[in-house]
């Protein structure tokens, strides 16, 4: 199979294992990465999700060149239907699990549209990421052009976006574009600690952060803080609350139930 997905200690795991073209996904990768993202949504027991790419070189690298079909025009692309945007994960509104991007190599083109919809990105020193498209006359249609420029500054976003150029582990961390660069070897400790720590708080009270910060960032503030979406509503009620306050009185550690 193209994508790998494995579930333990209410970590999920998805690795895109095509490293023979850098990760490159066909369109069978595409389907099973959205049947993948449905599964890990019907699933309560999953409370964080590292998405990676099998290897050292690529974490992805967008679309397999390969299997295009010639008759393909760029415009007939960007009038089909994708509103989750490349692998399923780009412009996906519906997950409210938090999710680590476990950068091993190159992200660029769709595979750095799949990095910015994440919610944590965890480089490789030798990462790098680019919006390339423009040098082989296309668009980063399926969220680059949208969610850079949200994301990092105007300037930044735009000498990325105008040029097509890639960018290095280090430089993307000082755009904002990674919360931490780790070496090769250092990678999956690194990964593992911020699991760790998202495992440690509530998940419902981390559904409800990022439901409201996904569905709620382009309101002014008090719109945004009068809304009463559904996960906000559901953590507030939750158990979980209640055994967070009692196990801060107790001076131990909570046991979180998920509901």
């Amino acid at each position: 199979m193209p994508v790998s997905l494995s579930v333990s200690g209410h970590v999920a795991r998805i690795t895109i294992d095509r490293p023979e073209v850098l990760n490159a996904l066909d369109q069978e990768a595409e389907t099973q990465m959205e049947a993948i993202w449905q599964l890990i949504e019907a699933d309560a027991s999953v409370r964080v999700v590292v998405l990676t790419g099998a290897g050292e070189r690529a974490f992805c690298t967008g679309a397999d060149m390969r299997n295009v079909d010639p008759e393909q025009t760029g415009l007939g692309y960007w009038a089909q239907s994708r509103p989750a945007g490349f692998g399923g994960i780009a412009l996906r509104q519906t997950l409210d699990v938090p999710v680590i991007a476990r950068v091993n190599g190159h992200a660029v083109g769709g595979g750095f549209e799949m990095v910015l919809g994440c919610d944590i990105v965890v480089a490789a020193d030798e990462a790098s990421f680019g919006l390339t498209e423009p040098r082989v006359g296309r668009l980063p249609l399926d969220g680059g052009m949208v969610l850079l420029q949200r994301q990092i500054a105007h300037r930044h976003a735009l000498g990325m976006l105008l040029t097509g150029r890639r960018i290095k582990a280090a430089e993307a961390l000082a755009f904002g574009l990674v919360n931490e660069v780790a070496s090769r070897d250092a990678l999956d400790a690194a990964v593992d600690r911020w699991a760790a720590e998202i495992l440690a708080c509530a998940p419902l009270s981390l559904r409800a952060i990022k439901q409201v910060v996904r569905r709620t960032a382009h309101l002014p503030p008090p719109e945004a803080h009068a809304l009463r979406l559904p996960a906000l509503v559901a953590a507030l009620r939750s158990e979980d609350s209640e055994e967070g306050v009692r196990a801060f009185r107790e001076k131990r550690k909570p046991v979180w139930q998920g509901r």
